[in-house]
């Protein structure tokens, strides 16, 4: 990626930050996953967006262990976790983070596995470097997670750009050299089968040899 691009990568990153913010101002007790997907969906695109990088996803309770979930008329319950996965098009760029938030109180499972996911994430965040293959920047977090007991069902990350996936693929099949100035996704994530499931995910970007986070949202336990 040239310069210009990745600032505009990071200027679609940055509307998915404020996107972030939005919603968890918005969402209330009796609200639907389509009614939530629809609010962020209408934010990014009346702040700029041109359309959306992907369809919105919103998944509550069980269905956050669904790891493409679609929005359905479930309606949001004191105790509920939300998994939320979003991204917008703007001048041309892509953005894609997911949050992971909680409704009125946090149960000790949802914390215990919440606390795994981001300590994962920040591990591979620390660590990747330019130099790594595919495969061996996707251990970092991977190792992390299998070693504790759980499984990790997709691929680290992607490449973001003009498309919301593109190469490179950081995963354990991939041995493509990580070089700076590529844009890629990092968002480890677990899933309890009819349980619930936590993703968190940022975009970011390898500057000088090291991981550059351009999606900034917060990322400690939220609760609404």
């Amino acid at each position: 990626m040239t310069n210009d691009e990745i600032q505009k990568l990071s200027n679609a990153a940055k509307l998915g930050d404020k996107c972030f913010e939005y919603i968890c101002s918005e969402i209330k007790i009796g609200m639907t996953e389509i009614e939530i997907a629809a609010k962020m969906d209408s934010f990014m695109m009346s702040n700029g967006a041109t359309n959306l990088a992907f369809d919105t996803i919103v998944g509550s309770g069980v269905n956050s262990a669904q790891i493409h979930s679609v929005p359905t008329n479930r309606k949001i319950e004191y105790g509920d976790i939300i998994l939320l996965d979003y991204g917008c098009v703007l001048d041309g760029y892509c953005s894609d983070t997911s949050r992971t938030i909680f409704i009125g109180e946090v149960k000790e499972e949802y914390k215990k596995i919440y606390n795994m996911v981001l300590e994962a994430q920040l591990k591979a965040i620390n660590e990747i470097t330019s130099g790594m293959t595919c495969k061996e920047a996707d251990s970092t977090a991977r190792d992390y997670i299998v070693a504790r007991g759980y499984n990790f069902n997709h691929a680290l990350g992607h490449g973001v750009g003009k498309e919301v996936h593109e190469e490179p693929v950081i995963s354990p099949k991939r041995d493509e050299i990580l070089k700076d100035n590529m844009v890629f996704s990092i968002e480890p994530g677990i899933y309890l089968e009819d349980k619930f499931g936590v993703r968190i995910e940022d975009t970011v970007v390898l500057r000088d040899g090291k991981v550059e986070t351009l999606s900034k949202a917060r990322k400690e336990i939220v609760i609404i």
